[in-house]
Formats: C-alpha cells, sequence, structure tokens
C-alpha cells in the first residue's frame, strides 16, 4: 500500500511502512476491460431498460390472463398487484424509519389523495385496454402520458408550453387514429393483430385507454405539485391502497367473482403481475436517481421495443402497418415534449430563473420525483 493511502485512513502515524518509489512505479495496473467501462458508464441507462423489461412482462401477464377461461378481471389483476406494491411499501418505509408512512405529510395528504385516484385510473386503463389491444398498441399509448402533463402542468402549475410541444400532442392524436382505426374512417375489416375482436371493441378499447391516460396525467400534475415534500414511497403507499380500496370496493359493486387460479402457470402470472411490478419500480428509481433527466427518459421508451418482441414471442402477433406507423408517431411526439421540457429545465438552471437546486439531501429525500410513466 502507498504512503499517502495509508495516512488518508490513519493519520498521524509515522513513516515506517514507507516502500520505494521505485517499487511502486513498477507495480502495473491492469486495463479495465471495455465492457465493464461501457457498464460502468451507463448503470442508469441499463437499470431503467431493466426495470421497463419487467414492466414489459407484467403486462404480458396481464394480457395472458385476461384471455383464459374464466379471464381473470381487470380489477382482481389491480387488487393482486396493488397488495405486493402496499406490503413491500410498508416494509420499506419501515426498515428504513420513514415518517408517517401510511398517510404521509400533513401539508400534501390532498395531493397524494389526487396521485392514488390517478394511479388507479392510469392502471385500469391500461389492464383494461389490453383485453382488445395488441401488447405493443395498449403500451404506446401510455406514452401519451408526457404530453397530457406537460399540458395540464401549463394550465395548472403555470409551466411554460410552447407552441411546438402544442403542436406535437396534437400530431400525437393522429397516432392515437392510427392504432384505434375507427370504422367510419377504415370500415370495418381493417387488418387487426387481435383475433376475434370486432372494431367496436378495439374502439372502446382504445377509449378506455385514454381515460388511463387522463388518469396518469392527474398522478404525474400531482407529484410535480407535492414536489420534495414528500418521500416517493408515500407516493407509492397512496396509489397502492387507494387502488386496493378501489378495486375491491368495484368488485363488490359489479359482484365480480375472484377467480382462483386453478393452474400453476395461472398462479405464477399473478403472482408475476404483483412482484414483477414492483420490481420494476425500484429498478425504474435506482436508474433515474444515476442518469439525467434526458437519457433516463429516452430509456424508458424501449418498452414498445420489448412489448413488441414479446408479444411475437409469446403470442405469435405482429403488429399491422398502421399501428406501427402510428407507434412511430406517437413516440417521436413524446420524446420531443419530454427532452423540450428536459432543455427548458436545463436553460432556466442556467439562468438561475428557476427554483432553488435541491441539495444532496433533498434528492435522496425521495427515490423518485416524477416517474415518466404509470404502470
Amino acid at each position: 500500500m502507498a504512503p499517502q493511502n495509508y495516512h488518508s485512513i490513519h493519520p498521524g502515524h509515522g513513516d515506517e511502512l514507507d516502500i520505494p518509489s521505485a517499487l511502486v512505479e513498477g507495480v502495473e495496473e491492469k486495463p479495465v476491460p471495455y465492457w465493464k467501462r461501457l457498464v460502468a458508464n451507463n448503470v442508469g441507462l441499463l437499470l431503467v431498460a431493466a426495470s421497463e423489461l419487467f414492466f414489459a412482462f407484467m403486462h404480458l401477464a396481464v394480457k395472458i390472463l385476461n384471455s383464459i377461461d374464466p379471464p381473470v378481471s381487470t380489477f382482481e389483476l389491480i387488487l393482486v398487484r396493488m397488495v405486493i406494491t402496499y406490503v413491500g411499501s410498508i416494509i420499506y418505509m419501515t426498515a428504513t424509519g420513514v415518517p408517517d408512512p401510511f398517510l404521509g405529510p400533513k401539508g400534501v395528504r390532498r395531493l397524494l389523495f389526487l396521485r392514488g385516484i390517478g394511479g388507479f385510473i392510469g392502471l385500469y386503463g391500461i389492464y383494461f385496454s389490453l383485453q382488445y389491444l395488441s401488447l405493443s398498441d395498449a403500451t404506446v399509448l401510455t406514452f401519451l402520458s408526457p404530453i397530457c402533463t406537460a399540458i395540464a402542468g401549463a394550465i395548472f402549475l403555470k409551466e411554460s408550453l410552447s407552441a411546438r410541444q402544442l403542436l406535437a400532442g396534437l400530431v400525437s392524436l393522429g397516432g392515437v387514429v392510427l392504432i384505434a382505426r375507427p370504422p367510419f374512417l377504415f370500415g370495418g375489416a381493417s387488418p387487426d393483430g387481435e383475433r376475434g375482436v370486432t372494431p367496436t371493441q378495439r374502439l372502446m378499447a382504445v377509449g378506455v385507454a385514454l381515460m388511463g391516460v387522463l388518469g396518469a396525467t392527474l398522478a404525474f400534475t400531482s407529484l410535480r405539485a407535492i414536489g420534495k415534500r414528500a418521500h416517493t414511497m408515500h407516493s407509492m403507499i397512496s396509489f397502492s391502497g387507494q387502488a386496493i380500496v378501489f378495486s375491491s370496493i368495484a368488485m363488490l359493486v359489479t359482484n365480480t367473482k375472484f377467480v382462483v387460479p386453478t393452474r400453476l402457470t395461472w398462479l405464477a402470472l399473478l403472482l408475476m403481475i404483483g412482484i414483477f411490478g414492483f420490481i420494476a419500480q425500484i429498478l425504474l428509481t435506482m436508474g433515474l436517481q444515476r442518469e439525467t433527466a434526458g437519457r433516463g427518459t429516452m430509456a424508458v421508451y424501449i418498452q414498445i421495443v420489448f412489448a413488441t418482441i414479446l408479444q411475437k414471442i409469446f403470442l405469435h402477433s405482429t403488429p399491422p402497418p398502421l399501428s406501427i406507423l402510428g407507434t412511430l408517431i406517437i413516440i417521436t411526439a413524446a420524446l420531443y415534449t419530454a427532452l423540450s421540457k428536459v432543455k427548458e429545465k436545463d436553460q432556466s438552471l442556467t439562468s438561475g430563473t428557476s427554483r432553488a437546486v435541491p441539495n444532496q439531501a433533498d434528492e435522496e429525500q425521495g427515490l423518485l420525483s416524477s416517474p415518466p410513466h404509470e404502470d
């Protein structure tokens, strides 16, 4: 060990362990392999990508469980997933000593309640739409949330919104039309990757998915209003807790029976939704802690690639050309909107006109400031 390193650990000791400089210089450091340097420089990006893979597998499990006989209802899927998320979040908060684990800080409880309602609606939107839409189509519709959140932020939080961002939102609606393919525009015989789904059912699924986008917009806008005043796990507790309550009430009101899996595979898929969803959220959290907002946002959109691959492998379905075109339009518009917001934030920080930059303690208080999508 070199003398300066030893003294940095044990200050005040003598020089009795001095090593001749010739011996030190003679020791050659082994070169770090390229793949290790590549991983070390992109840890955050890889964690975000891994989280999107888990999200894609979770949606695949939802899709499969929707198609079994009898199908598992959307409310039951939400209930099972959120029970696992709620328990995991409580364990984490208890172990780390986060205060007010159940209700959150007093000043933001109403906002946390709105976040929970919006999150539940957003989750219902995508889970229901997976009954009639392909995995890739249902996934890409969730990418409308950043655009809607930018508009909601301008209306309710007085955030800036450029004309180009608004135009991107309007353009993305063209992508929605190509995915929905309403009969009055495309006729009843439009190509569809989902067998046995009528144009009416497809249009209804897209409508519910868009309702889910509005729910996710409410959730994200509430998170932006909360800022650093609550721990991210407070958001997770509110989200999962309200989802448990609302899905349970909905099952009772609609007289929806709880489907008990009769096969081990079905039980595994049901547990997979809850466990993979929780793991994905943690990986997303860890990744965005280590990554810049721009690169992190781009990594999120890799989920559509995973969804398309899983759809081909497990469901033996390929998106039709119109869906692919609609997907490209929506992703382009969403990326433009998200990266424009990042650029504006960077410029405001440089000019000093933004709010005070949170210190390290503030950053560590929340695991994730505002996730880019609701899954």
